[in-house]
């Protein structure tokens, strides 16, 4: 099978649409600033002791608009602090050695994980692996344990290695291969995420540093138009390796994330490998590593396209899985002794996934207004609500599409809204402590309508109009038509995020789009 390294049928894989640079600019700068004063402004006059009305339900509401304006400020200075550094210093372009003893063809070992993913995925990511430039040396990782795997690997020419059992699933396949290879960088890529050929010769300069432990790049979803979920997904992702990780970098908090890493082998061993107890082993590791002084480095250029969850049940598991993960890391790192701020950017990546919890709040306080007339903010306040919250929500969300540069919109935020309920089943199984479950995204999509993975939000559609009807032909004075309308708005977003379960997925665009791939192994 003859490699061929200088193009590639899918032309996002070489001109990407969306760049991790690009998020908002001064723009955005301005909204994180005025959006925070306004954040404040909102806090100080929620607090004020005559805002009280029920003290349960304003107690809810104080602790969800705290944690809201914590997780706002914080994405508002990680983002803008990774627009100013950008702003201040030049940094050295990828293909600059930091270091005159390393050159940009140094060994790799490269290691492809796989459990049960097709063949028709695999290959083109070893064969892309394989021609990379530089020097890298193929490892398929088969946990699945599968002849025509191995034979696979033969037909490419890359090594192959198998193991007795799988425990501690992809953190554990990757420790045994480093117990089989020895190259002195290790590069990680999932399975369904082909490289571009400059990617060792633009991430190994930068882990040239002997301080540096990894580098990590964008995992960019080349199949966002493949379904609606597909775009939705790539979007959250594109908000996360766009101004976020641009911002942990400047922050000296960036973590792995998994896959398109490439780390120093002794970075790796200082900490005894990916640690086998977590969901999230990437997460671990990275607290880990930074725990013991070592440094990291994003770069912010796509090196790989790969497939992002291709229907509803996918992204939940996906969801699950990370929101589990992440949670489960809260302990460790409130112990860790991190520095302060890399604690507190640990921290904010953590107790996202308590956002859902947030959701579920706002969904149901205006139905216990409705049906039981109790409400958190008292009488006399109540009209000065939607003055003192508009400005800080409606810049909330501005912010989020100046930074998002284009790609995090509506379809994003309502596929989070409408899965609410993935955020707080984690917590509950998290503090249940319940065994997680390392279980692959599926990279086909299972086709057809998928109600059951959205029943939570379609019973909570059901539950506020339900109410909200019940509450017009009850009386239709200012308070209830008020909080109706934040009935209203929560269906639109609901529905809106619920809608693609409902539609029938094609059933193969994963596969269909590495097929389109496959010509760089032909």
């Amino acid at each position: 099978m003859t490699c061929h390294t200088d193009r590639h049928p899918d032309p996002r894989l070489d001109e990407p649409t969306w760049s991790p640079a690009e998020h908002g600019g001064p723009r955005a700068l301005l909204l994180a600033v005025v959006g925070t004063t306004a954040a404040g402004a909102y806090l100080w006059w929620l607090l004020q002791p005559d805002r009280v009305g029920n003290p349960v339900l304003y107690s809810v509401l104080v602790v969800v608009e705290i944690f809201n304006v914590a997780q706002a400020i914080g994405f508002w200075t990680t983002a803008s602090r990774g627009y100013l550094r950008r702003r201040r210093t030049r940094r050295r372009a990828p293909t600059e050695p930091t270091s005159p003893t390393l050159t940009v063809y140094a060994p790799v070992d490269v290691f492809v994980p796989v459990y049960d993913e097709p063949l028709d995925v695999v290959a083109p990511t070893l064969a892309a692996a394989q021609a990379m430039d530089g020097d890298p040396r193929v490892w398929l990782l088969d946990d699945g344990d599968r002849d025509e795997m191995a034979a696979l690997a033969a037909s490419i020419g890359v090594g192959y290695l198998r193991r007795p059992g799988n425990e501690g699933a992809k953190a554990g396949n990757i420790n045994h291969a480093l117990t089989r290879t020895d190259a002195p960088y290790v590069a990680v890529l999932d399975c369904d995420h082909v490289p571009r050929p400059g990617f060792l010769t633009a991430t190994l300069p930068y882990v040239a540093d002997p301080e540096v432990a990894y580098a990590q790049t964008p995992q960019y979803y080349a199949n966002a138009d493949a379904h609606p979920v597909a775009s939705g997904s790539w979007g959250q992702q594109s908000l996360f390796f766009g101004p976020i990780a641009v911002g942990k970098d400047a922050a000296g908090a960036m973590f792995c994330c998994g896959t398109n890493v490439v780390f120093r082998r002794d970075a790796l061993a200082s900490v005894g490998g990916f640690p086998t107890d977590s969901v999230t082993e990437d997460f671990e590791l990275s607290i880990g590593l930074h725990e013991r002084g070592w440094r990291s480095a994003y770069v912010p250029e796509v090196l790989a396209a790969g497939l992002g969850p291709v229907d509803m049940a996918g992204y939940v598991g996906q969801q699950l899985r990370w929101a589990r993960g992440c949670l489960s890391a809260l302990p460790r790192i409130v112990r860790s002794s991190l520095r302060p701020g890399r604690k507190v950017q640990y921290l904010l990546s953590s107790g996202f996934f308590l956002t859902g919890w947030t959701f579920l709040a706002y969904m149901f306080l205006p139905v216990i207004r409705i049906l039981t007339g109790a409400q958190p903010i008292a009488t006399d306040g109540a009209d000065q609500f939607l003055l003192a919250f508009l400005p800080y929500f409606g810049l909330a969300l501005a912010t989020l599409a100046a930074t998002g540069a284009g790609a995090y919109g509506f379809d994003a935020y309502s596929l989070l809204f409408a899965n609410w309920w993935v955020h707080v089943a984690a917590t509950i199984s998290w503090l249940r402590g319940t065994p997680a479950r390392f279980v692959v995204t599926p990279k086909d999509g299972a086709g057809g309508r998928q109600p059951r993975a959205v029943l939570p939000a379609l019973i909570c559609i059901l539950v506020l109009v339900g109410v909200g009807a019940y509450g017009l032909l009850r009386d239709r004075s200012p308070a209830t038509i008020n909080n109706v309308a934040f009935l209203a708005l929560h269906v639109t977003v609901l529905s809106a995020g619920a809608a693609p379960a409902l539609r029938r997925a094609p059933v193969m665009p994963a596969i269909e789009r590495r097929r389109q791939l496959a010509d760089v192994a032909a």
